[in-house]
């Protein structure tokens, strides 16, 4: 296009020239001359402006007669805008398989069948791009028979819904993977192993630096750390502690756990991941059981670990939900933390139990790289509700579509001896949560 644009003005130059100089004189050309030499030298020259092409001085430099031409001519200058997007990630508590649970998945054939532990929340598995569940209590095969508090041992079924569910992501540190022993958690990495499409984290073959585990959702990498604060013991022996990520320092001598010290591997790992992923997120299971509020250890070990380069922070263990924070680090570092999203699914007696929390991220993608949206950010609560008589898991429902009907059928009533209404449960959100509470419509209609 703009070769023949020249062409056209040198031959209307030629034209000019050939007029003015009168028709006995001579223009010569030199294809292979500059523009500055185009004009011969004649008895009688007349100085004639010559305008140079330069599409990047003037958006129109030549009059375009159409539409189209005039299209033509822009596209051929203007790169395509960069599309900006979303990606979503949704984290859910404890997966806390009490014998109720198992039970309530058994099937009329004798066969078992856990799909139904996510019927409550399909839209949310359907909308967004990375789904994590942390698997609570260990997948340590079935020959071993089923097991619940305080040595649990899982049927293998949970996990494969877990797959069908959809979910991406599986964390397995917790203070009940090694219930089954070594072997146990061995046959749990084993099966896991089967669904290649899922990142295993926390728990590993025996390797004393396991590689970083990392998930890439459209052209971005995530790096998803796991640990927890130590087995249901106050030691961490070695062929432990090479299978499983642990949260806390160890003694190299005693083995002994240091429960309010960080482990400096864990801070080694956050700086690898920040390296080679555009997002890191650490999973820690940590925290007192059945307290609302963290700890001071959580608090410091939060800032340590968004210091050394956490984006998020997403914890379990404690078995209720404790609040979202804004983390600020002393070198300027921030990261969102969830002290603790409580179960997902389970049979406790404590009503405060019952009130857990779905983390819901949004994360933006523009030409510079990703960073973390708070637009539609936040937490959905949600209530696991059972029947008593015997304790079998009814459903998992939204705090937003829950009723006084329901409470008041709850089995936690008869089975756990405790008054239970749902001005209770909305009480705990607005205590707790705070301002972090989203809705449903909030998060799938962002």
């Amino acid at each position: 296009m703009y070769k023949s644009l020249k062409k056209r003005t040198l031959l209307l130059f030629i034209l000019v020239v050939a007029t003015l100089t009168g028709c006995g004189s001579s223009v010569s050309v030199n294809a292979e001359s500059s523009s500055s030499n185009l004009i011969s030298e004649t008895e009688s020259t007349i100085p004639i402006p010559v305008e140079v092409f330069d599409p990047a001085a003037s958006p129109e430099p030549y009059p375009v007669e159409d539409a189209e031409k005039a299209q033509t001519l822009e596209s051929f200058s203007t790169e395509p805008a960069f599309e900006e997007y979303d990606i979503t990630l949704m984290a859910l508590g404890d997966n806390l398989i009490h014998m109720g649970v198992v039970h309530t998945g058994k099937q009329t054939d004798g066969s078992l069948n856990y799909n139904f532990l996510f019927d409550g929340i399909s839209d949310f598995l359907n909308t967004a791009d990375i789904k994590i569940i942390n698997q609570e209590t260990p997948l340590a095969g079935n020959e071993l028979g089923f097991q619940g508090y305080p040595n649990f041992n899982s049927p293998t079924e949970i996990g494969d819904a877990i797959v069908d569910a959809g979910f991406n992501v599986v964390l397995h540190a917790s203070n009940h993977s090694a219930d089954q022993g070594i072997s146990g958690l061995d046959s749990c990495v084993t099966f896991w192993r089967n669904y290649p499409e899922v990142l295993l984290t926390g728990i590993h073959e025996p390797v004393e630096n396991p590689e970083i585990p990392l998930l890439t959702i459209k052209d971005k990498t995530f790096a998803i750390l796991n640990y927890t604060y130590g087995p249901n013991y106050g030691s961490a022996p070695e062929n432990l502690a090479s299978r499983m990520n642990i949260l806390c320092s160890i003694d190299s001598a005693s083995r002994q756990i240091d429960f309010t010290t960080l482990n400096p591997q864990v801070i080694e790992d956050i700086k690898e991941a920040e390296q080679i992923a555009d997002m890191v997120i650490v999973c820690p299971h940590w925290g007192t059981e059945y307290a609302t509020t963290p700890s001071n250890y959580q608090e410091n070990f939060a800032k340590q670990m968004t210091e050394a380069g956490a984006d998020v922070i997403i914890g379990t263990h404690p078995h209720v939900v404790q609040p979202v924070s804004l983390i600020e680090a002393d070198n300027g570092n921030t990261s969102l933390c969830y002290y603790s999203l409580g179960n997902y699914v389970s049979t406790q007696k404590n009503g405060q139990s019952m009130l857990e929390g779905m983390a819901w991220i949004n994360f933006h993608v523009t030409e510079n790289g990703i960073s973390l949206s708070l637009e539609d950010t936040g937490i959905i609560p949600l209530v696991c509700h059972y029947t008593s008589g015997p304790v079998r898991i009814k459903n998992i429902y939204l705090l937003e579509d829950y009723t006084e009907e329901l409470a008041s059928s709850h089995g936690i009533i008869n089975y756990g001896g405790i008054s239970f209404h749902l001005d209770h449960l909305i009480g705990w959100s607005e205590d707790i949560l705070g301002e972090w509470v989203i809705t449903a419509d909030q998060a799938l209609n962002h």
